[in-house]
């Protein structure tokens, strides 16, 4: 019955046209603890993607035949017996979840940009709510809101849409965005996820033993009008490109190359020197082989004093130059400031401060932090800071800049 009503009558069983699309609607940023969320509804199929932002370091590492790869950008796909109205134990995704989750991975991954314009890992995970039909396409259109809510610059938004197929004899109908039963009792379910350029990701779940040449033109025109109608019309007004920063609750990253030579003192003897950084300023640090760091939190100010520690590792302090430094040890005759792990130096009492100074203990404490001028490097590498000429400089610089 619904197959010759799709032939005869060139009606739905929703009482749609061949080439009309089910109800639409698009939206943003409902979930605002996330890094970036984008729900995306085609009638009762309704799909919550969520995208997470994480360090490069955190890509997924897979073993395969050649070696250990990683895998920076991941999409799963969740669909929990509750979308479908039914009632079933929740157990790991099953071969039609980790296909559709691949099937949208693959129509997004041409968009993703590279490490060197987005340093991040990126993972989205789509939950279908409510199910019926097109749940994979769905998928597509919500990540790509997810996508663009978090920040990330991906090259063009994408979209996904179906194609069915009935046929009968010589003669044959194709309908864009078939649902559930459209999908049970046709012959076709042609998947196909693009941008306005063209076409990213394909698949098609076959019946009948072929498609003519017509059929497959036919499919690709219709899904290409609807596809442009969901970017132009759905998704584009709710979002029209990538928001301009990341979310507050995204890890900051920043990098620097250093030399390679240096790695090694970065690290220190059993990674003690990375590990007292990483808790210090509460970061996170990675390191590759070509002197590039990496380094990654959520707070800005942690960011810049890990980046300042590792540049004073790396390079040799200069003479005339200020840093701030904690303090170390006190002796009678001054105080022992760290600049940077591994890197100490001393402040005579005589220019611990402006005035004289009687006891080292009345300016300084072992764990204050100082700011500190470097005056001298001697022949044997010691170093001989000025916490006096560091607080004439400042002074000076503040009245400059009123």
């Amino acid at each position: 019955v619904v197959r010759r009503w799709l032939l005869d009558e060139q009606k739905r069983v929703d009482g749609r046209k061949m080439d009309e699309i089910r109800p639409l609607a698009a939206e943003v940023g409902l979930l605002p603890r996330v890094h970036g969320s984008g729900m995306f509804t085609r009638g009762q199929t309704q799909v919550l993607t969520v995208c997470t932002l994480g360090t490069v370091s955190e890509a997924q590492k897979l073993d395969g035949i050649d070696g250990q790869e990683q895998k920076r950008y991941i999409h799963h796909y969740n669909f929990p017996s509750y979308s479908v109205g039914e009632t079933r134990p929740s157990r790991g995704p099953g071969r039609r979840e980790i296909g559709h989750g691949a099937l949208a991975e693959r129509a997004l991954e041409p968009m993703i940009p590279s490490v060197e314009e987005f340093p991040y890992t990126i993972r989205l995970v789509s939950e279908v709510l409510s199910s019926n039909g097109s749940t994979s396409q769905g998928s597509i259109c919500g990540s790509t809101l997810a996508l663009m809510d978090a920040g990330v610059p991906i090259k063009r938004p994408v979209a996904g849409i179906s194609c069915g197929l009935i046929t009968e004899g010589d003669r044959w109908m194709t309908m864009v965005d078939i649902q559930g039963v459209e999908d049970f009792f046709g012959d076709m379910d042609f998947k196909v996820g693009g941008t306005e350029k063209g076409i990213t990701a394909i698949q098609m779940d076959l019946k009948i033993v072929g498609l003519t040449y017509d059929i497959i033109k036919e499919a690709f025109e219709k899904t290409y009008k609807a596809r442009m109608y969901i970017l132009n019309e759905i998704m584009l007004p709710v979002l029209p490109a990538p928001r301009p920063e990341l979310s507050k609750y995204a890890p900051k990253v920043k990098s620097i190359h250093i030399n390679p030579d240096k790695i090694r003192e970065v690290i220190g003897s059993g990674g003690k020197v990375i590990q007292k950084i990483t808790a210090d300023c509460g970061v996170k640090i990675d390191i590759d082989d070509d002197g590039t760091v990496v380094v990654a939190s959520t707070d800005a100010e942690g960011i810049r004093r890990a980046i300042s520690i590792i540049e004073t590792i790396v390079n040799d302090p200069e003479v005339g130059a200020i840093y701030k430094g904690k303090v170390t040890r006190l002796m009678n005759f001054g105080a022992f400031v760290e600049l940077a792990p591994g890197k100490e130096g001393l402040v005579h009492i005589s220019k611990l401060d402006m005035g004289r100074v009687e006891k080292v203990e009345d300016v300084v404490a072992v764990g204050d932090e100082v700011i500190v001028k470097v005056t001298e490097i001697d022949q044997q590498g010691r170093i001989n800071l000025s916490r006096r000429d560091a607080l004439i400089a400042m002074e000076a610089k503040k009245h400059a800049g009123k």
